[in-house]
């Protein structure tokens, strides 16, 4: 077989974990800030998050939600009024206690002891506290509902254990809060929230996922229900990449949100909430990164096609980037996937074969090579991110006429949509474990020498309190986690491998991040 120099120094298999930190190096998605925790996003990463934002925007004013924006600094008492909530984040939450500096004689600054705040302040962990007192203020009849509102914010969370995009102190993310008149209607909006995320993940991230309920353990803090997508990474683990929650009445009644019925009477709302963050961004990395960086699907691509003109410095680079322009123009004229295509030249000054590394890494579905030669004859050399090496360990290119290429080019990019998503779903599927029965199977599907064991989903009886704390303690002796129960599970039969009890439904158990 022949010998393949890849672009990174350590490949998935060498150490998934450092391979995952060069990628986002290499690709130059982000880095650290000095903060602990806290990252600078680069504009390629961050201009994947805008495009993430973009299509799920459309889709969230779509279903009538209205984009609004409320405080970073929530007062303590706000908290306070929902003890089960609170205690879901305490150990994660940054608090302000004064509102100024002062010298402190040798040459470095301290709070001032006469700033100190009457009332801490919280930087917002999550934002259902805050925004149920705004509710509480806008919603009197049953005229304003249902409540539909949304925020693109940062958090804060002061993790112990970091890891860029994935589990960071501050992070963006979008947070919608809704309030209904009935159970219901506060259920469809939920389940409504959770198919919007499954559409982002596989049709614009092309991450296959499996939709489903959270087990009792799982769930956010102070909710009725919790539901959410969870996606297979390339090692084997799940990552939980959006989650929907039916809150019930519970937040209602804290923050006093109620409505006077048609009947006159005064009857508490309930309310909803949904997220997705950055963590996405992890997720896009570790399901289609190869060993020579990123590949990003079109859809979220912050350029879909770069032009790299071989300039030579000479009197012919003018007639090059002549051609080079005009074939960008009708690109950009030109849809894929529903949008004008975004196409790049590459003008920098440089080797096309140094910059056609940086762009491999970054991960662009499709790279041109254009030099004289090229131009003179009508040609454009052709390199699919997805289709990097041909079997004799040279890349690819492909030449072909440009008016042909321009022809094949919005088929292209909606092919390499498909093919990632697919590679995806194939590598996913067969690490899904159906055939354990018990729970030694369970134990040796995990154990410690593999090294990617994937998923397993096992018959479950679906155990409440003591007993489900019992399964949950023996899953972490194995470093394990239940991660939902899918929606479209397949019926199920005999009994559940951890209790004996008769199983009424089909759960996925993996190690997570």
């Amino acid at each position: 077989m022949t010998q393949i120099r890849h672009a990174l120094s350590v490949t998935r298999d060498a150490d998934f974990a450092a391979w995952y930190q060069e990628v986002i190096s290499e690709a130059e998605m982000a880095e650290e800030s000095g903060v602990r925790g806290c990252m600078v996003i680069k504009p390629w990463g961050y201009g994947i998050w805008e495009r993430i934002q973009h299509l799920m925007d459309t889709r969230i004013k779509a279903a009538g939600v209205e984009n609004c924006y409320f405080p970073l600094f929530i007062p303590l008492s706000y908290f306070a009024k929902e003890a089960e909530h609170v205690d879901g984040f305490a150990k994660e939450m940054a608090v302000v206690t004064h509102h100024r500096l002062i010298q402190d004689g040798k040459g470095g600054l301290i709070p001032d002891p006469e700033a100190k705040l009457e009332e801490p302040l919280i930087v917002r962990p999550t934002s259902e506290t805050v925004i149920g007192q705004a509710m509480a203020r806008w919603i009197q009849s049953w005229r304003d509902l249902p409540l539909l509102t949304n925020q693109w914010a940062n958090v804060v969370r002061w993790e112990m254990r970091t890891r860029m995009f994935l589990r960071t102190s501050e992070f963006l993310w979008q947070e919608g809060h809704t309030a209904h008149a009935d159970r219901d209607d506060a259920m469809k909006e939920t389940l409504r929230a959770l198919e919007m995320y499954r559409q982002v993940a596989e049709d614009d991230l092309a991450i296959p996922v499996v939709v489903g309920e959270k087990p009792e353990n799982e769930r956010f803090p102070g909710a009725v229900a919790t539901y959410s997508i969870e996606a297979m990474m390339q090692d084997g683990k799940a990552l939980q990449a959006g989650t929907s929650h039916y809150l019930g009445t519970g937040f209602a009644e804290a923050a006093g949100i109620r409505y006077q019925d048609k009947d006159g009477q005064q009857t508490l709302c309930h309310t909803t909430s949904w997220g997705v963050s950055t963590r996405m961004i992890g997720g896009l990395i570790m399901v289609h990164g190869d060993d020579d960086g990123l590949r990003v699907p079109p859809r979220v691509a912050p350029q879909q096609i770069v032009i790299l003109p071989m300039l030579r410095e000479d009197d012919g680079d003018e007639t090059l980037l002549a051609y080079c322009e005009e074939l960008r123009g009708k690109l950009a004229a030109q849809s894929a996937l529903g949008e004008p295509i975004r196409v790049l030249l590459d003008k920098r000054a440089g080797k096309a074969t140094q910059k056609r590394w940086t762009w491999v890494k970054k991960g662009v579905p499709l790279i041109l090579e254009i030099g004289g030669r090229d131009a003179a004859g009508g040609q454009v050399s052709v390199l699919r991110r997805d289709r990097l090496w041909r079997n004799d360990g040279k890349v690819n290119f492909i030449a072909q006429g440009r008016d042909e290429f321009l022809v094949q080019a919005a088929t292209e990019l909606e092919d390499v949509q498909r093919a990632l998503h697919g590679e995806a779903a194939e590598r996913r599927n067969a690490q899904i474990n159906r055939t354990i029965t018990d729970l030694a199977g369970l134990e040796a599907f995990f154990a410690e020498d593999k090294r990617y064991p994937g998923w397993a989903e096992i018959a479950w009886s679906r155990p409440t309190g003591a007993a489900l704390e019992a399964v949950v303690q023996t899953l972490k002796a194995h470093k394990l986690t239940i991660r939902n129960t899918p929606l479209d599970g397949a019926p199920v039969s005999g009994t559940c491998l951890f209790t004996g009890q008769p199983a009424v439904e089909r759960i996925y158990v993996a190690r997570a991040y």
